[in-house]
This record gives structure tokens, C-alpha cells and sequence, in this order.
């Protein structure tokens, strides 16, 4: 776990849809926590502010027919997500 002490704790790992691929990400994180801990480099190291000002991390999540915009690093993860767009710069390997 030390490697992921830049998480908040979590007790188990949720699946989320991710442009298609099925994820496995910690629960009680934020969206952009969970893809730093799906790709710790490249998330880690992107043009990130971290508290939803820059907008650089927004996602497109399904909602029903349509689809929302929210900010990664201020919406948490949640069971069965479906993230279906990212920002540029937000790829994860």
C-alpha cells in the first residue's frame, strides 16, 4: 500500500467502464486517483491542478441516453461507471 498513500483508504477495488474497457479502481477516490492508480506515471506526471480549476481532467460519464461532464478530480468513483470520454492528456495505459 505504500505505493498508493496518495489514495484515501478503501477497503476494496469497484469496476468502472473506461472508454469500453472494464477498470478495477479503489472506491471512496475521486475519478482522477483512481486513473493515477490505474497509470501512476502518466497521471502523476500530466498538466493536472488537482482541485478542479484548470478543468484539464474532465470526463464524460454516461448518464442514461446522454452523456454529463464532470471533473475527475472532484467526482468520486462509483460501481458499474461509465466514463465514456476523457480530456486530452488523460490517457492511461
Amino acid at each position: 500500500m505504500d505505493d498508493y498513500e496518495f489514495l484515501e483508504p478503501f477497503d476494496r477495488l469497484v469496476t468502472i467502464k473506461i472508454c469500453g474497457a472494464d477498470r478495477k479502481v479503489p472506491e471512496n477516490n475521486s475519478i482522477l486517483r483512481g486513473l493515477q492508480f490505474l497509470d501512476i506515471e502518466n497521471i502523476s506526471y500530466g498538466d493536472f491542478c488537482w482541485n478542479g480549476e484548470c478543468l484539464n481532467c474532465q470526463v464524460w460519464i454516461k448518464s442514461g441516453d446522454k452523456e454529463k461532464a464532470v471533473i475527475a478530480c472532484r467526482a468520486n468513483v462509483e460501481e458499474g461507471m461509465e466514463i465514456v470520454r476523457m480530456s486530452e492528456g488523460m490517457e492511461i495505459s
